[in-house]
């Protein structure tokens, strides 16, 4: 498993106790939403949030895991012939993913993008993919190093296979 450089940090569920105040990515869509959208969110089953806490309690970084779907039709041709003709897959959404500014560098990014990977395939409910929806080009990228392949006609909107991630914690 990827690990971030450090000791004393760990991911946890959301919750009161966690101050989110100081949270700065550089994408006020994301600050903003860590700092007031994200308990409400939690609380409402909307969206399950993570952070990556540090030794002295300090959130560094975050993500969001929630359920979802996929049109057939807006999978890759290759990937819809191996699949029954229902006009919907269930999938699941890592809804946002972002790092403290003050903190980037350190590996954190890729360990939050891998700890959402191993929940998400550790569920019990049935996803035939991971889908997110890169803010911008930075995003896309590092998704596309991580083996998410985009949707056609929507270079922003990348998938990886369930069962392609489940070969990587095997």
């Amino acid at each position: 498993m990827i690990r971030p450089r450090g000791d004393g940090w760990r991911i946890e569920a959301l919750g009161a106790g966690h101050d989110r105040s100081a949270f700065e990515s550089g994408a006020e869509a994301l600050d903003r939403y860590i700092r007031s959208q994200a308990s409400q969110d939690a609380r409402r089953n909307l969206a399950a949030p993570f952070v990556l806490v540090l030794s002295g309690g300090e959130v560094a970084g975050y993500y969001t895991l929630s359920a979802a779907s996929l049109r057939l039709a807006e999978l890759p041709e290759p990937v819809v012939r191996r699949l029954p003709r229902y006009p919907l897959v269930p999938a699941i959404l890592l809804g946002r993913l972002a790092v403290d500014r003050r903190h980037r560098g350190r590996g954190y990014g890729r360990f939050l993008l891998a700890d959402a990977l191993h929940r998400a395939i550790r569920s019990e409910i049935a996803s035939f993919a991971v889908i997110v929806d890169a803010k911008d080009e930075n995003a896309r990228r590092f998704y596309e190093r991580e083996s998410f392949l985009p949707l056609p006609g929507q270079p922003m909107k990348l998938f990886r296979p369930t069962a392609d991630i489940a070969r990587l914690f095997d």
